[in-house]
């Protein structure tokens, strides 16, 4: 299929002594030169998986080079099919932490979650009021607040008729089709979360621009997602203390 003319799309899997020997970083350079768009990452099943969009003689070239390797790799197959271009406007590399995520559950004049993205530095954050879901269905309000320190707000428990707990927190990816964080300044950021709970692909919309910007966050379907389940309320302990709000609220001891 194609997409933007003279523009072929492909998905690609390697299989074979391809990870842990710099096949990614050597793939995405040559797609680069080649002036091609898209993404590769390590899979699960132990192949490389490819997402490439170019003109067919770039392609072409790039799926010569799958079948050859970098140095030190071992290829035993490489299958590709013809897929619809997505428009990419990057080649990146995937599975590739871009820093930490934290979710924390914060009770001050209003209960709410806080949102946070490590990017370019800082912590871009956004205050949840119902929580996360695990549900590709439901959609989030979440409002843009102001950024953080990225070593803000780690830290959990009472203070001035208050609370907080670390409610999840882990390593995350970002995804979609526009590098970041150009994404989020247009309004539309794809990221993959490896939390204790939340985990897989999420989704940033922005539907009211401006101070205190409004946006979306939604579940993206995959294999993490659950139809149905609440996961703010069957899973509400800190993942550091173990404490849930209330008992925080409560007076217990977090620590």
């Amino acid at each position: 299929m194609s997409g933007r003319a003279g523009t072929r799309a492909i998905r690609a899997s390697v299989a074979g002594a391809v990870q842990g020997v710099g096949f990614r970083e050597a793939t995405r350079r040559r797609a680069v030169a080649l002036g091609v768009q898209g993404w590769v990452r390590n899979a699960e099943d132990g192949t490389v998986a490819l997402h490439a969009e170019g003109s067919p003689l770039a392609l072409d070239e790039l799926i010569a080079f799958l079948h050859e390797g970098p140095r030190g790799a071992s290829v035993a197959q490489v299958d590709v099919r013809e897929v619809a271009v997505e428009g990419h406007e990057q080649f990146a590399m995937r599975g590739v932490s871009a820093g930490s995520f934290l979710v924390r559950e914060h009770a001050a004049r209003a209960r709410h979650f806080d949102l946070r993205l490590e990017v370019a530095g800082a912590m871009r954050s956004w205050a949840v009021p119902k929580g996360p879901s695990l549900d590709p269905s439901v959609k989030r309000l979440a409002v843009e607040v102001a950024d953080h320190e990225l070593d803000a707000g780690t830290l959990e428990g009472a203070s001035g008729g208050g609370a907080a707990i670390v409610w999840d927190r882990g390593p995350y990816e970002q995804g979609g089709r526009v590098p970041w964080p150009q994404a989020l300044e247009r309004g539309h950021a794809v990221f993959v979360l490896h939390g204790q709970k939340l985990r897989g692909g999420f989704a940033l919309q922005r539907t009211r621009p401006g101070p205190k910007a409004q946006w979306l966050l939604l579940k993206r379907r995959d294999q993490h997602a659950r139809d149905g389940y609440d996961v703010v309320a069957e899973q509400p302990a800190s993942v550091l203390s173990g404490c849930t709000l209330e008992q925080v609220l409560a007076g217990a001891d977090p620590n």
